[in-house]
């Protein structure tokens, strides 16, 4: 796939490229600036492409320009597009790719989704996807939707963005078609900075969620966040969307970082396959030490990703969203490891071991078994020829895709 390059300030995209290469960390734009993270193709936009001041940190969802209310050209009711037949994987292609129990397992888990700024239709659009494809109400009257501010409140939310507001209904979305029978918290973070954002995941924990997903990310700057560490409770982040290059919070050991895949039909008995998607994060960490439970030689530090799922918008989900962001809006189609860092928590929440478990480490316990689909070709840029596995699928694990795909519940 070929990528094409938003360049602001040639030092700066001359530094991405190095730091991707290596494998190290990766720069984000000043504040103001176009992200320097690669759109997928000419038929994609990213949500969250423009920092504003004073944020650091980018979301990873990307999506089509080129399918309904994604194209900001074409004709109004195409902005509208029929509730019945949104383009797109639904709930029931994703369960079935995945093999997941999700209208019989979830109940009592909670997920909570941590994002930066407000969607003010985040309960409305998330009644919408949910009515469309027949899945059970969860809304704030009937307890199973929350929507609060990094500091807990329901009523003094932040400043809205359309961006993040994508963002937020990509992430909504995943978690109903997952395990519809979980609860959710959105908990929206007052901006994209990494303090602002820590603040958030630790308001998740203390809501007592079960599973919290991040899909967002930026340079690596230490080793260790005690936001992304609380007993009992699984924390899944994006790998990211611009290739090979270790980013946070993924690379924290305490983080279960998903990568992204290509999904497609296929004439297989599990009627579909996968390759790793060319976008994709994935990274040898620069300061979070090896983990005693990976066991990958080559890459000396953190291995990133630990598991995947998809997020090529090529092979996109469908998703809802009214709040209209540069003239997209109604039905559309995303990518962007956004997608599968939301999926993989909802199907942890499906297993309901969220308080028994290390949760990456025990993916790398069923690494190579058949409770995870092993994706073995593809690739998301160059790397170090002493771990070439960090940016090229295989057999086993691989950097791209971690270990694989879900396979069920037994892995997680």
């Amino acid at each position: 796939m070929q990528y094409r390059f938003r360049i602001i300030v040639a030092a700066l995209a001359a530094s991405l490229l190095a730091a991707c290469s290596s494998g190290g960390p990766s720069a984000l734009p000043q504040a103001g600036a176009v992200s320097q993270l690669p759109t997928a193709q000419a038929n994609t936009a990213q949500s969250c492409a423009t920092l504003l001041p004073g944020d650091n940190v980018v979301c990873y969802a990307i999506y089509r320009t080129d399918i309904g209310g994604g194209n900001p050209n074409a004709p109004a009711q195409a902005h509208l597009a029929s509730t019945s037949t949104p383009a797109g994987y639904g709930p029931a292609d994703l369960q079935s790719a995945y093999a997941l129990p999700s209208s019989t397992a979830g109940s009592g888990q909670t997920v909570a989704i941590v994002d930066a700024y407000n969607d003010p239709n985040a309960a409305s659009d998330l009644a919408v996807y949910r009515s469309t494809y027949g899945l059970p109400p969860c809304t704030v009257a009937n307890g199973c939707f929350k929507q609060v501010s990094q500091s807990g409140s329901t009523t003094k939310l932040p400043r809205n963005n359309g961006g993040w507001a994508q963002e937020e209904s990509l992430d909504l979305d995943m978690v109903s078609a997952i395990c519809p029978n979980c609860h959710i918290i959105l908990v929206e973070a007052s901006s994209a900075t990494n303090a602002n954002l820590d603040t958030a995941v630790n308001e998740a924990a203390a809501l007592h969620a079960t599973e919290i997903s991040n899909s967002y990310g930026g340079s690596e700057s230490g080793a260790t966040n005690s936001a992304y560490a609380h007993a009992g409770i699984i924390i899944t982040a994006s790998a990211g969307d611009s290739g090979t290059g270790a980013s946070q919070p993924c690379s924290y050991a305490t983080v279960v970082c998903v990568g992204g895949t290509s999904l497609s039909r296929s004439s297989t008995t599990r009627g579909w396959s996968e390759t790793a998607w060319s976008g994709s994060g994935s990274g040898c960490s620069a300061y979070v030490a090896k983990p005693s439970w990976q066991t990958d030689k080559g890459c000396t530090m953190r291995s990133e990703a630990d598991v995947s799922a998809v997020a090529d918008p090529n092979t996109g989900v469908a998703v809802y969203d009214s709040y209209a962001y540069q003239g997209a809006s109604g039905w559309l189609v995303f990518g962007g490891t956004s997608v599968s860092s939301p999926l993989t928590a909802s199907v942890f929440a499906l297993a309901g071991n969220a308080s028994t478990q290390n949760a990456a480490q025990g993916i790398w316990a069923h690494g190579g078994t058949s409770a995870l689909n092993d994706v073995t070709s593809g690739s998301n840029g160059t790397c170090s020829s002493s771990y070439l596995y960090i940016c090229n699928a295989g057999v086993g694990y691989d950097g791209p895709t971690g270990w694989g795909t879900p396979n069920g519940t037994a892995a997680f």
